[in-house]
């Protein structure tokens, strides 16, 4: 028997939030959709202090799974990341602890007018591969364009309202028809044209502060880890010196 991933240690032993995300969590799921897991685990204090240290993420040890260390998640929330934030407002939770009920409730926190230019970059990269597969191919992966669709409206009505919803809603049908290839190019162009002007005149009037609430996080984390540490530091280490 093969010794144990230290990696998938972490993540059995340790994780604080554990969500499935992809078409299940967008209200995109048909017959067909793979079970997309994300979680957060926290790196046990005292793995810090040596010359080795523990992963910032970790893939598995389920198909389809990935995990963040806490540090590194928040780090990445912070600067906006669409992937990250969206973690954050799943609908679909696995499992929570108290640490990981703290970090949800820290979601607004996260969130600033950082995402404008964090979400509509990560759109404007999806929209380039659209169309190197449209002078490749002569047409585009209809589901990259689905979840192309999704995220602009995402981003859209996050920069309107303030909030980060990921069920799609009525458009469920609409979206599902493009990735059957059922809509034509044309029509989906201007879909996204259109979504990218209504994100645009969104990102001037929104209602989130210019930048996420970085103390905030920051004192959660420090907490985290100094309660991670006080339990395994030995009460008998002055007298040995």
């Amino acid at each position: 028997m093969q010794p144990e991933d230290p990696g998938h240690r972490l993540v059995r032993d340790h994780t604080i939030f554990a969500c499935v995300m992809g078409s299940r969590a967008f209200g995109l799921a048909t017959d067909g959709s793979d079970t997309d897991r994300r979680g957060v685990f926290v790196a046990p204090t005292g793995l810090f202090w040596r010359f080795d240290k523990p992963p910032t993420h970790v893939d598995g040890p389920l198909p389809e799974q990935f995990s963040w260390e806490l540090e590194r998640f928040c780090e990445l929330a912070l600067r906006g990341n669409p992937n990250i934030l969206e973690c954050l407002h799943s609908p679909l939770v696995e499992h929570t602890d108290d640490t990981g009920r703290e970090l949800l409730a820290l979601r607004q926190a996260f969130l600033s007018r950082r995402v404008h230019a964090t979400f509509t970059g990560y759109a404007l990269g999806q929209r380039r591969k659209l169309d190197a597969d449209l002078r490749t191919h002569g047409a585009p992966r209809w589901k990259h364009a689905m979840h192309l669709l999704r995220l602009l409206t995402s981003a859209r009505d996050l920069l309107r309202t303030g909030e980060l919803t990921l069920d799609v809603g009525d458009q469920r049908e609409p979206l599902l028809a493009v990735k059957r290839g059922e809509v034509s190019w044309s029509e989906v162009d201007s879909w996204i044209a259109r979504l990218a002007t209504e994100t645009e005149q969104a990102g001037h009037g929104t209602p989130l502060p210019e930048e996420p609430d970085h103390r905030r996080v920051e004192d959660f984390l420090i907490r985290v880890r100094r309660a991670s540490a006080l339990p395994r530091t030995p009460v008998s280490t002055a007298r040995n010196v």
